[in-house]
């Protein structure tokens, strides 16, 4: 029987994802062929089964460690399939032999026989009694009895043995353990693609950060020179702005003397008469004023 075809396989990927698909597929192979191998007449079939069940465990021997307890479990099973229905396909291959070297000394006992006979006009039964092979017959349909009686009770024992796997559920956990292998990977492989696509989107970012600060840079060092080129320049009384905290103190009286009325001029003191002040005039020059009084 020609194995299926394993799709997928990748050297790049885990040792546990390509066993993992190996197992799925060697698995329905080998449980495809039930419905008719389970059937007596089903040789082929059963042939076929014994040459899977071979296979997945030829598998398992190599990456059972990847299935845990499960993988280690049907390993055996596996083996144990194989060992039964290999004894069953012995007693197929021997059952056409030994009927066909029956039928070989049969028919060499049949020609002696004839030989003997000569020119008769009929054929002594006495001569058929002493048949070159004819203490071979005995042992060969003995054996023929045996084959046939063997390979009913193992084909028994295998359609046993297969309804307590399957009512174990020993297919069945290996398949969903590899079905676990299978969606991890696939979920490790969708994380590095969401990793990968996060980390150009960050160097994007990044380099995009880094133009914005050389734009910025630029923008900055063009303002300067401007600056530089045009000069100071000058800012309106109203609109400077206290730059010491004393100043920033003192701004609120300021704005409130701003805003207050201006006060009134005060009223023209009342001039001293005029003989008063010609006194003061000379007294302030060394002389002596005469009074108006004559004394």
């Amino acid at each position: 029987m020609k194995a299926r075809r394993v799709k997928k396989l990748e050297p790049r990927e885990s040792l546990a994802e390509n066993a993992a698909r190996i197992v799925v597929v060697r698995l329905d192979e080998m449980r495809s062929l039930a419905p008719k191998a389970l059937k007596p007449e089903g040789v082929k079939q059963q042939h076929d089964m014994r040459i899977a069940a071979k296979r997945l465990r030829y598998v398992l021997e190599a990456t059972e460690f990847c299935f845990g307890r499960t993988g280690e479990v049907a390993r055996r099973r596996a083996g144990d399939l194989q060992g039964i229905l290999g004894e069953l396909h012995d007693c197929d291959v021997m059952l056409p032999r030994v009927e066909r070297h029956l039928g070989d000394l049969r028919d060499a006992d049949a020609d002696a026989v004839r030989r003997r006979a000569g020119e008769a006009d009929d054929l002594d039964p006495a001569l058929a009694a002493r048949a070159p092979h004819r203490t071979s017959y005995r042992g060969l349909e003995t054996l023929i009895v045996y084959l046939q009686a063997r390979r009913r009770l193992l084909f028994d024992r295998f359609r046993e043995f297969w309804t307590d796997q399957e009512r174990a559920g020993s297919w069945d956990r290996l398949e969903r353990s590899a079905q676990r292998r299978l969606e991890e990977a696939r979920e490790r492989r969708h994380a590095a693609k969401r990793a990968e696509r996060a980390r150009r989107e960050l160097e994007e970012a990044e380099r995009a950060e880094r133009q914005a600060g050389l734009r910025a840079a630029a923008a900055a060092e063009e303002l300067r020179r401007a600056r530089r080129t045009a000069g100071p320049k000058p800012t309106p009384l109203r609109q400077r702005q206290p730059t010491t905290q004393r100043q920033r103190q003192a701004a609120p009286a300021q704005q409130r003397q701003q805003a207050a009325p201006p006060p009134r001029p005060a009223a023209p003191a009342a001039l001293p008469p005029a003989g008063v002040e010609a006194r003061e005039a000379e007294r302030s020059n060394g002389g002596e004023v005469p009074r108006g009084d004559g004394g």
